[in-house]
């Protein structure tokens, strides 16, 4: 599933097209909404939070979309031969365009359009965008306070959950864990705040990196490399699960650099 930092890349690249234009082309094809309920709006800013994508008009409106584990936005010249058949997408599900491009959210998981002012109302059960300006200073007190009262729970599986902190998901679990040698099933209550909040800031650090400076930023060191070797000690990566059936994630680290401590069970 896409992480933060993908869809704060996506928000730039639609704002960038869209904002502050007219939709010429405002198409929506999902059974619960209006298809053309945007047609004519004028965009104002396009934001992330989390893994949500949020689209604000002028006149109070928001879509609000998600990727889910298979949904992309594609982006091409209005009227050229890739937006036409970007259109034609059986799995187009949000098309969006004015005189310069066409916007297409092909495979989206979730769709709706609300008010602005009812954003909460969908973000509400979420816990501080962890992309946020500022997380460092607001957000991550609340997520440590958060995550203090489920003390029993391993730390890959707070830090995959969106009601504590918004915008992980398994790569950046994999790697702000092996980044500082954690094995992925310490209860968290077992690891100091400084250290937690360290964990965070890690995996924001890392997201952020790619943010500004694009996918060849983002490097793994752990996720994805089972039967590889570990680029600090050699042991082949291995791969673990975090949460129950049907729910599981996967979870890839390195057996020797986070080996399981006396405090970690």
């Amino acid at each position: 599933m896409p992480e933060g930092d993908v869809l704060a890349r996506v928000a730039d690249r639609l704002g960038k097209a869209l904002g502050g234009t007219e939709l010429t082309l405002a198409h929506l094809r999902w059974p619960s909404v209006e298809p053309e309920v945007l047609l004519g709006k004028r965009i104002t800013e396009t934001v992330s939070y989390g893994k949500h994508l949020l689209q604000r008009t002028t006149d109070g409106f928001t879509l609000h979309t998600h990727l889910r584990m298979d949904g992309f936005w594609r982006i091409a010249a209005a009227g050229s031969p890739d937006a036409t058949r970007l259109m034609r997408n059986p799995k187009a599900r949000a098309v969006l365009g004015n005189d310069r491009w066409t916007c297409v959210g092909i495979d989206l998981g979730m769709l709706d359009v609300i008010r602005t002012r009812d954003e909460q109302r969908l973000l509400g059960d979420l816990g501080p965008d962890l992309l946020a300006q500022d997380f460092e200073t607001v957000g991550l007190s609340r997520v440590l306070a958060t995550v203090r009262e489920h003390s029993s729970l391993p730390i890959c599986e707070v830090l995959l959950n969106q009601r504590f902190v918004a915008g992980i998901g398994t790569i950046y679990m994999a790697e702000s864990l092996f980044a500082h040698r954690i094995w992925p099933w310490t209860p968290v209550g077992s690891i100091d705040e400084p250290s937690l909040a360290q964990i965070y800031l890690t995996a924001r650090a890392l997201m952020l990196r790619v943010v500004r400076s694009g996918f060849n930023a983002r490097v793994s060191h752990a996720h994805g490399r089972r039967g590889k070797p570990c680029h600090r000690c050699g042991t082949p990566i291995v791969r673990g699960a975090a949460g129950r059936e049907p729910y599981q994630r996967p979870v890839f680290y390195c057996p020797r650099c986070q080996a399981a401590s006396d405090t970690s069970h």
